[in-house]
């Protein structure tokens, strides 16, 4: 039996709710938020599968609990909609490692390249990219570039070497990282392979090369879910960011999922990015319509473009 929710939490969620309704607004989550946030959201999945959703919504108002660059996404795609994030302050340590002006100093120093941006980044190094991909396409996006063209892949360095091994391509790599993922520790693994001998070690591919090659299988968070549901066994090692567990245990009950340690030996891999969204600054936001996502027009036509050549060659 679920233990009851505390009184204030109750009243929070109730004004959410309320506020929700009577604002036309839609809250989005991504896997890696906290529970109470994936608890109240209209839709729960990864970046691009909320900004989609996002643009396909009749609601007027979204409230993206996420990430800065995920709400920018949204606000790319659907320009015509007011974009709330809870806090403002949600940012990304992958996409503040790629600075606009550094990385068209990285082009202009690799030039008759083609630039592939994985879709966490800024709108203003979307903007720079001839193509966007995610952890779910990468792969089969860079093997439809023609063999002799020279490729840039930004920004995060363990993806990118991760899509060369699947691929057989040599790309220019930005040397980017997520300190979630970079934080993981190989020791903690192999001590968690001996404990569960029968479990299926699962991985994003931003983990580090050392790390997927303790795995059964590598794939985008929505794809370590499916995985998950689809494969015979009944115990998994995970090998991203934790929120994901949530979403696992709740579909999937009678499995047993394990959080790797990090590399200090706590289990403390939480994006602390990602927690800075909380009920009380999601009714914040819709109390107040603010922070709100704004960008230039230019930009979101420059962002746009590189996005929409993604969707068309993942037909």
């Amino acid at each position: 039996m679920k233990p009851p929710i505390p009184k204030k939490k109750e009243e929070l969620i109730k004004e959410i709710k309320g506020l929700c309704r009577s604002k036309n607004a839609l809250i989005l989550a991504h896997y890696y938020q906290d529970d109470e946030i994936q608890e109240i959201a209209h839709f729960i999945g990864d970046s691009l599968e909320l900004s989609r959703k996002a643009a396909n919504t009749d609601a007027e108002i979204i409230v993206f609990c996420g990430v800065h660059f995920m709400a920018e996404t949204a606000k790319i795609l659907s320009p015509e909609k007011t974009v709330l994030i809870p806090d403002l302050e949600a940012g990304c340590s992958l996409a503040d490692e790629c600075q606009e002006d550094d990385f068209k100093h990285f082009i202009d120093s690799n030039p008759d390249h083609y630039v592939i941006s994985y879709i966490n980044c800024t709108a203003a190094v979307k903007a720079q990219s001839d193509l966007i991909c995610t952890s779910s396409n990468a792969v089969d996006l860079v093997k439809k570039i023609p063999k002799d063209q020279k490729i840039i892949f930004a920004p995060d360095k363990n993806l990118g070497k991760w899509v060369e091994n699947q691929s057989g391509r040599k790309m220019k790599l930005w040397e980017g990282s997520c300190i979630v993922h970079e934080s993981f520790s190989e020791e903690a693994v192999v001590k968690l392979k001996l404990k569960y001998p029968n479990a299926k070690v699962i991985a994003h591919p931003e983990c580090q090369q050392v790390l997927l090659e303790h795995a059964d299988y590598i794939g985008s968070t929505s794809k370590l879910l499916n995985y998950a549901q689809e494969s015979n066994s009944d115990q998994f090692i995970v090998l991203t960011e934790p929120g994901i567990l949530f979403q696992m245990k709740k579909n999937l009950p009678k499995k047993i999922f394990i959080e790797v340690p990090n590399i200090e030996g706590c289990s403390c891999n939480k994006c602390p990015y990602m927690r800075l969204n909380t009920l009380d600054k999601v009714i914040s936001c819709l109390r107040n319509m603010k922070p709100q996502i704004h960008m230039e027009e230019s930009t979101r036509m420059k962002a746009l473009s590189p996005i929409k050549k993604m969707l068309e060659m993942s037909k």
